[in-house]
């Protein structure tokens, strides 16, 4: 008997579908300075070299992880891609970069051009959130290789920063202060631990008080804040010295990643207020606090350290741009490699 692709699990028509379902999702996400459009061999983008006297790409690349395992089993997709955006363009603009353009990677066992159509509408809404191009990216189909049903993302953001402006804390001192920028939730970090405090013990529709009318499905899948464009509005109005995006490993694992050797970030934690979802995850989950402080944001997204004088013009702007941002600490000297301490 013949086989065609399609019997193998491959439905080329299908991702045919897909492609112009996205390429009115990506257009209104285009820059001047991208060449071509959603479908070609590669993603053309033209720097302008009048702009830039010294340019540094920086390149920045994620997932969303099993934050993923949410979206199959609430069967919700229009928010996962704002993660994807979100996770790698943070990461590009806290060493100062403006983000340039975005590609994705998007892998399932069998595809629906609808299902993968709302997942890049999140993606080109994450784009949008940032400033930059969705300018191309892969849709892989892999027979037997995922559940029906599930799929993975990976994204890849490259951004730009004048050699001069480049954030690397080398500048950052003893008696700086620290800023702690609010996050919007659990971003997408930590969910392997929130699955198993909350998701493998409660209903997606549960609601406790903590939550307030949200049900638990809302605020696990409540989207990762976008900072790209508030950093760089930060940065044109203060001398920030250092930031840091806290994903994976939390505050005492990122906010040292941009200090110099010699230093240590000292947090309170009793100074900035926590998202409830954090408190939930303690408690159903019994998690001990440097459990908590490991793995989640805790509540900051972003970290930033900058002179004590220069705090009132932070938060101002910040709280213009609808942030919310809390002297959370201040760098004291250190032995050997920067570190970040945590008290409460």
């Amino acid at each position: 008997m013949a086989l065609t692709y399609r019997d193998a699990g491959v439905d080329i028509d299908e991702g045919d579908r897909l492609v112009e379902l996205i390429k009115p999702l990506a257009r209104p996400t285009l820059r001047k300075e991208v060449l071509a459009g959603i479908g070609g061999f590669g993603g053309l983008f033209a720097l302008d070299m009048a702009r830039w006297k010294e340019p540094v790409l920086v390149s920045g690349t994620d997932g969303v992880g099993t934050k993923l395992k949410v979206a199959f089993a609430a069967d919700r997709h229009a928010t996962v891609g704002i993660d994807l955006v979100a996770m790698c363009v943070n990461d590009v603009a806290v060493v100062g970069a403006e983000p340039l353009f975005f590609l994705d990677y998007f892998a399932t066992g069998k595809l629906s051009a609808d299902q993968a159509a709302e997942v890049v509408k999140g993606i080109a809404e994450g784009c949008r959130q940032a400033g930059c191009a969705l300018i191309g990216g892969e849709t892989a189909e892999l027979p037997g290789f995922y559940a029906r049903g599930e799929y993975d993302l990976a994204g890849f953001a490259v951004g730009c920063v004048e050699r001069s402006r480049i954030l690397d804390g080398r500048s950052v001192a003893p008696g700086d202060a620290v800023l702690g920028i609010a996050s919007s939730g659990l971003h997408s970090n930590g969910y392997s631990l929130a699955r198993k405090a909350l998701f493998d013990r409660h209903p997606l529709d549960w609601a406790p008080p903590e939550l307030g009318r949200r049900t638990l499905a809302e605020a696990l899948l409540e989207p990762t804040r976008i900072y790209a464009k508030d950093v760089l509005a930060l940065l044109e109005a203060v001398p920030v010295k250092s930031l840091a995006h806290v994903t994976g490993g939390g505050l005492p694992g990122n906010v040292p990643r941009n200090l110099p050797d010699g230093t240590k970030a000292v947090l309170d934690a009793r100074r900035w207020p926590r998202p409830p979802i954090f408190d939930l995850v303690q408690r159903e989950g019994e998690v001990p606090w440097d459990d908590m402080l490991l793995t989640f944001n805790m509540g900051l997204g972003l970290v930033a350290v900058l002179a004590p004088s220069d705090l009132p013009a932070a938060q101002q702007l910040l709280a213009s741009r609808g942030l919310a941002s809390w002297p959370v600490g201040g760098i004291e000297r250190g032995q050997g490699e920067a570190t970040c301490e945590v008290v409460r």
